[in-house]
Formats: C-alpha cells, sequence, structure tokens
C-alpha cells in the first residue's frame, strides 16, 4: 500500500514538474526514458554583442533574457523559415516555381528578431525577399507556397507571386528597389496621425540604401518626428557587388545623418531582438525615427538566377555557416546551456520537415486561378466593374 501512495505522490509530482518545479523523488521504480521538463533551465541570461550607435547616449543592453519556451519559439520559427526557402529552391529548380524568386535563408535571425521586438499590431514594409517576413506576420507555409506556384490557394490568390505577399499591418513585398522606404514613412505618418502609438518597420537592403528616395524618406521621416525604424538589412552584397565597390560610405546605420543610428549583429536573434525593442521603445516616446543596419548574409544567391558563387567564394559562405549561423547558433545555446535537448530539437526537425512536405503537396496539386478571376480585387469594396483586357475588344470583369 505504501509503495502504492509512493508511486502516485511520485506521478503528480511529475505532473506538477512541468510548471518549473524540479522534484527529486527516492525509493520510487518508476522508470521514465525521457526527460521531464523540470529537468531543463526555464530561463537563462546570456551577453549578446554591444551596439554600435550614432547620435544616442545609451543604446540596447549587453545582456539578453531568454526562457526555454521563447527559444524553442524562435528555434522552430527560424528552422521552418530555412526549410521552407530550401523547397522553394527545389521547386524553382523543377520549373514548378517561376519567375522572380529571391530566398531568405541565412536571414532568419533577422526576421524572428524583429517580430519579437515588436507588437502584432506594428506594421511592417519590406522589399522583394519576403518570404520570411510573410511568415513572420501570420501567414502560413502552405499560403506561401502555393503563392510562389501561383495557385488559388496562395496569400495573394496565386496573383502576387514571390515579390508580393500580404497580410495584415504587412504591406509587401516590393519589386521596385527602395520604393517601399516611402511608402513606409507614409505608414508611419498614419500611426502618428491616428495616434495609435503604433510603429512602422521599414526594410531595405544594402543595394538600395544609395536610392535617392531613401533619403527623402529619412529626411521628412525626421522634420515630422514620425514612429519610423528604417533598417537596412546589409547582406553584404547589392545582387551580384559587394558593399566595399558600391558604397563610399559602409556605415549604413549612420546614413541617416540627423537620425540616430544602430549597428547591430543580424545574425543573433537575440541581439536583433534586444535592438528592436530599444528602437520601437524610442519611436513611441515620440522623439521620431531611427535607423538600424543589421549585418546578415544570404546563403543562396541574389535571386534563383544567380548562382552566387561568381563573385564570392565557396569557402567564403561556409565559413559564415559553420561560425555564424543564426540557428546553429540558437541551438547551441540552448543545448549547451540545459534549456533543451539534442532529441527534442531533432523532433522538432521532424515536424518542420513533415510540415514542409505537405505544404509542398498542397502548393502543387492546387489549381490555378481561372481567367476570369484574373482581374478581381483592383478596388476594395466597390461595385463589379468592367476592365479591357490586352486588346479593346477583350472584356474581363473586377469583383471587389
Amino acid at each position: 500500500m505504501q509503495n502504492m501512495l509512493t508511486f502516485i505522490s511520485n506521478v503528480l509530482r511529475g505532473g506538477a514538474s512541468k510548471n518549473g518545479a524540479q522534484t527529486v523523488s527516492e525509493g520510487s521504480r518508476l522508470v521514465v526514458s525521457t526527460r521531464s521538463y523540470a529537468d531543463f533551465t526555464p530561463q537563462a541570461s546570456f551577453d549578446i554583442k554591444k551596439c554600435e550607435l550614432h547620435r544616442l547616449d545609451q543604446g540596447p543592453p549587453t545582456q539578453a533574457l531568454l526562457t526555454r519556451e521563447q527559444g524553442l519559439k524562435y528555434y522552430r520559427t527560424m528552422q521552418t523559415m530555412r526549410r521552407m526557402e530550401l523547397k522553394a529552391d527545389q521547386l524553382y529548380k523543377q520549373k514548378i516555381i517561376r519567375g522572380f524568386c529571391h530566398l531568405y535563408d541565412g536571414q532568419e535571425a533577422c526576421a524572428v528578431g524583429i517580430e519579437a521586438g515588436i507588437n502584432p499590431s506594428d506594421h511592417l514594409i519590406t522589399a522583394y525577399r519576403a518570404h520570411g517576413y510573410t511568415y513572420m506576420r501570420g501567414v502560413s507555409v502552405k499560403e506561401i507556397l502555393a503563392e510562389l506556384t501561383g495557385r488559388r490557394g496562395g496569400v495573394a490568390k496565386g496573383k502576387g507571386g514571390s515579390m508580393h505577399m500580404y497580410a495584415k499591418h504587412f504591406y509587401g513585398g516590393n519589386g521596385i528597389v527602395g520604393a517601399q522606404v516611402p511608402l513606409g514613412a507614409g505608414v508611419s505618418l498614419a500611426c502618428q496621425y491616428k495616434g495609435s502609438n503604433e510603429v512602422c518597420v521599414t526594410l531595405y537592403g544594402d543595394g538600395a540604401a544609395n536610392q535617392g528616395q531613401i533619403f527623402e524618406a529619412f529626411n521628412m521621416a525626421a522634420l515630422w518626428k514620425l514612429p519610423c525604424i528604417f533598417i537596412c538589412e546589409n547582406n553584404k552584397y547589392g545582387m551580384g557587388t559587394s558593399v566595399e565597390r558600391a558604397s563610399a560610405s559602409t556605415e549604413y546605420f549612420k546614413r541617416g545623418d540627423f537620425i540616430p543610428g544602430l549597428k547591430v549583429d543580424g545574425m543573433d536573434v537575440l541581439t536583433v531582438r534586444e535592438a528592436t525593442k530599444f528602437a520601437a521603445d524610442y519611436c513611441r516616446s515620440g522623439k521620431g525615427p531611427i535607423l538600424m543596419e543589421l549585418e546578415t548574409y544570404r546563403y543562396h544567391g541574389h535571386s534563383m538566377s544567380d548562382p552566387g558563387v561568381s563573385y564570392r567564394t565557396r569557402e567564403e559562405i561556409q565559413e559564415v555557416r559553420s561560425k555564424s549561423d543564426p540557428i546553429s547558433m540558437l541551438k547551441d545555446r540552448m543545448i549547451n546551456n540545459n534549456m533543451a535537448s539534442l532529441e527534442e530539437i531533432k523532433e522538432i526537425d521532424v515536424e518542420i520537415r513533415k510540415e514542409i512536405e505537405e505544404a509542398a503537396q498542397f502548393a502543387t496539386s492546387d489549381p490555378e486561378p481561372p481567367l476570369e478571376e484574373l482581374c478581381n480585387h483592383i478596388f476594395y469594396n466597390e461595385p463589379p466593374m468592367e476592365v479591357r483586357g490586352t486588346n479593346p475588344w477583350s472584356k474581363l470583369k473586377s469583383i471587389s
């Protein structure tokens, strides 16, 4: 009888350990083959790289607190993003995805860190390397891959493709280099006008950093103290041109001149998260815009038409993978600090692979949109209207 009571007591205490209470049982013959949550460290503090500052007296903290729950979430999200992009690469090479396609693998810490540092009600606009941000803003892998293959189940009903995906508070995906930056300033003007205490994250790459319209947007945002976080994702190459060959000044975080700036390690999700929190607080306080440069790296070429090794060596890419990969860095932190087990990480990887395969199956079997839907959604909430086709006698209908 006593042994039975002991057994029941141990089981109950084991259930409680899932909430973080560590239990040590003696005299029990019960053998558990897997580790319980109580075996893991629930949270840990990590030293992160100090940001370089421009026109700021102090910057983000140099330590970041990470809970086990957050770590597993960040890992799952980054790994899903990575696997999704690799699947897109495969589908493109099979000629199932056609046209423009810019992949994000290597830069996952930027998207995940930014999203962790802002609120879901905040706004975000980016350039054409947009798959990762589309996923972060709540669109499923299935809808993203189906959009890439031009199917009805895609996030833009198969009519947008790689560069034109949208979600609530997410404005794309823009194909014109740098054109999204003035639009982002406009979104932040709307935030200010409405008094919503929201910010707009406006992203562009190092290749767009020399665009004149960007400096015009900087000027207006500073004059009107708009709550805009301008972020340059510096992945070292604008198409096939290195930043050193393209820019007289490669200190992109100082390019705002009168706008304060931060230079951030874009390969570390925790550093990006803390910097983004700092920037969002700065904007919400009414001080105006702020500029962040995220030093990152893309493993693929500029787009799927670029093999990516004619202007850089394979050894360079491999060195970044081995020393600075954002996913490996987070995984090592968690395992080395007893926040997760290798078996648990492997289980997550298996689940992600399954999700990606199911999404790819949907993206290759879902029907393409019919011709009669081609012109739908030109306007929002308007009565049906006639649209001229490629010649005067070709008539199509648009339904909102």
